[in-house]
């Protein structure tokens, strides 16, 4: 009862680092279905990746300038740290250090599918914006890993969600509801709520990922000019 009574409820997750977490989780169920489903769908498949590049730069820089948990620095999986936590000896709030490690995998293989995607080139429904910067094998080359990547990443996805239903169910710590609602009751007097981020670090973070979804769209490449007029007879 008395360290029940210690129990306070602190932030951990700030607002862009959930909402980018949700937009991931949704893009990337709709950007699987477009690709299977293929046909009249891969123009918004590409424009899906597109979104993907998006959020993904925007992680980046947000995971330099966000706030206290959100910080790559202070969730990198360092050795001693994954070490510490399978002895029982972690302390922390933020992504433990296992988790640490299926988060940076995870954003590591859908990097991969995303940037292969833009070279990517099927020859019958899709051409990625900048598969004319490539040539025609390399373009193919990367459209087999950004094929064959899918599994790598159906994996690492059912082993996330395995994880967290084993956190929820066996060990009786939620990792949805704070990834919900941004804040996390905890037992730890020393635990510290997440501080830093704020308006202009997100127009900072907002700005660099638009920029680079409008370079991967291809906007700096010429167009193709015009077909010739056809021959008058």
């Amino acid at each position: 009862m008395a360290q029940a009574s210690r129990k306070r409820p602190i932030l951990v997750w700030d607002l862009p680092t959930r909402l980018f977490h949700w937009l991931l989780v949704a893009l990337m169920v709709a950007v699987f279905v477009t690709g299977q489903l293929g046909g009249d769908l891969m123009p918004w498949h590409g424009r899906l990746g597109l979104a993907i590049i998006g959020l993904l730069s925007f992680r980046l820089v947000w995971g330099f300038v966000g706030s206290t948990h959100a910080r790559f620095v202070n969730f990198f999986p360092r050795p001693a740290a994954v070490v510490a936590y399978l002895r029982g000896q972690w302390r922390g709030v933020g992504h433990n250090p296992l988790g640490a490690l299926s988060v940076f995998g995870l954003l590591t293989i859908v990097a991969i599918q995303a940037l292969t995607g833009l070279f990517a080139n099927d020859d019958i429904a899709f051409q990625g914006p900048l598969a004319v910067l490539v040539e025609g094998a390399t373009s193919l080359w990367l459209t087999s890993i950004h094929r064959l990547t899918v599994n790598l990443l159906l994996v690492l996805v059912g082993l996330h969600v395995a994880a967290v239903l084993y956190y929820t169910w066996v060990k009786r710590d939620s990792l949805v509801l704070p990834m919900i609602t941004g804040t996390k009751v905890v037992a730890d007097p020393l635990a510290q709520p997440a501080r830093g981020g704020g308006l202009i670090p997100f127009l900072i973070a907002l700005v660099v990922a638009l920029g680079v979804v409008a370079l991967a769209a291809g906007i700096l490449i010429e167009p193709p000019p015009p077909p010739p007029p056809a021959p008058e007879w």
